[in-house]
């Protein structure tokens, strides 16, 4: 007999017992139990856990359970032997849970469930005759919650661009100070990296490229060295040194990327009606609402970083000061998440999406020096130039297994 545990996302567990399905909320404690009981587990992990570490923790608690019964071996020879194996099981597990921990804390996400979710039945873009239809996804898939902030591209820029072969890091990231944020220092070969302000800002000043490389980096385990195979030319994408077009598709396994434009249009306004959302099941703006948002800093609803009769969030002033900041930090407007928890996707940035028109990858959101119309679903500007760097308004988030 064994005993299949299904992981669904914030639902009930549903155990597999022969041909039985008794409905059972289990826990890691529950599971604990179960391994402790010598029943064999088959775990099988759904397309998007509540926690991506979890499968290892239950395996972790497994092992343990199987440690304390091999004391009770007779055969002090096998005894041994048996204790031996599963203490370097266990030591490996643990290093792969501390990796796990790590780059989830790192990347910060949150679950996009309803697969198979209906289109908008909106038109998902105005500038374009007929009515097109966006948000429809057919899996479960996980969001960043915020926009890829300067701690994270710092981290990156440390790790992979010593030398900085493909141009991840802008001269202008430093000098804007609208939204400057990275400066850099030393000479090719021994380039470092550090954040100006507040790490928690929002990266500004990156292409698709950039976006593309930064999630072939996180695919790879952040690994550190020279840009190539294996750091940031392989793994969600193939680049191989490639810098311009739009030939360029995530791959099978992909573990991050950059969203398609219905996972990114899915996790801002998707809004099921049966959980509480708008009769067709879209809001009109990712702050949950019909309505354009206002800009007001905190906990308030339905706000976000934009402009508001002219003025500007950060200051509440119409002036544009050369010298002033306009950037506020992930997560700022904390009142004002969408249905799926993300946040910043109304305002504060553009967001580079894998979506394409023509020769341009298609953006959405809108930024900070953009009106409080900006970020309604109905605007799908033409698209940007996916090498275009020198943008102070255009960033990304990341989506993932």
């Amino acid at each position: 007999m064994f005993i299949g545990i299904d992981f669904q996302r914030k639902k009930e567990q549903t155990t597999v017992i022969g041909s039985c399905r008794p409905r059972v909320l289990c826990g890691l404690l529950w599971l604990t139990l179960l391994a402790l009981s010598g029943i064999p587990l088959c775990i099988v992990p759904s397309a998007v856990a509540a926690d991506p570490c979890d499968t290892i923790r239950v395996q972790v608690r497994v092992v343990q359970a199987k440690l304390a019964k091999s004391k009770k071996i007779p055969d002090p020879a096998r005894r041994r032997k048996t204790s031996k194996r599963l203490k370097k099981q266990l030591r490996q597990l643990r290093t792969d849970l501390a990796a796990c921990v790590s780059l989830s804390n790192f990347t910060n996400m949150v679950d996009v469930g309803n697969a198979g979710n209906p289109t908008d039945p909106a038109d998902g873009d105005e500038l374009t005759g007929g009515v097109q239809h966006f948000g429809a996804v057919a899996y479960d898939f996980r969001m960043g919650k915020t926009e890829v902030t300067l701690n994270q591209y710092v981290s990156f820029l440390n790790a992979v661009a010593k030398t900085d072969t493909y141009g991840l890091y802008n001269p202008t990231m430093a000098t804007n100070q609208n939204v400057r944020g990275i400066t850099r220092t030393g000479s090719s070969g021994n380039y470092a990296y550090t954040v100006i302000g507040s790490g928690d800002h929002p990266v500004t000043y990156v292409s698709w490229f950039d976006a593309a490389r930064f999630c072939n980096w996180l695919h790879n385990d952040r690994p550190s060295g020279a840009q190539g195979s294996g750091t940031t030319e392989t793994g969600a994408y193939t680049l191989n040194g490639a810098d311009n077009g739009v030939g360029f598709v995530r791959e099978t396994g992909a573990r991050f990327w950059i969203p398609s434009e219905d996972e990114w249009y899915k996790a801002a306004y998707h809004h099921p009606a049966a959980d509480g959302g708008p009769a067709l099941n879209y809001w009109t703006y990712p702050t949950r609402t019909v309505m354009p948002p206002d800009n007001l800093v905190g906990g308030g609803a339905n706000q976000a970083n934009c402009r508001v009769s002219n003025k500007y969030s950060v200051t509440q002033n119409t002036t544009l000061v050369p010298t002033q900041n306009y950037l506020s930090n992930a997560g700022a407007y904390s009142g004002s998440p969408s249905h799926y928890g993300t946040f910043d996707q109304a305002g504060s940035n553009w967001e580079w999406t894998d979506g394409i028109n023509g020769m341009n990858r298609i953006i959405r959101g809108g930024g900070w020096n953009n009106d409080n119309l900006a970020p309604r679903s109905s605007n799908r500007p033409a698209g940007y130039d996916p090498t275009l760097e020198n943008d102070y308004t255009v960033g990304f988030r990341i989506a993932g297994q």
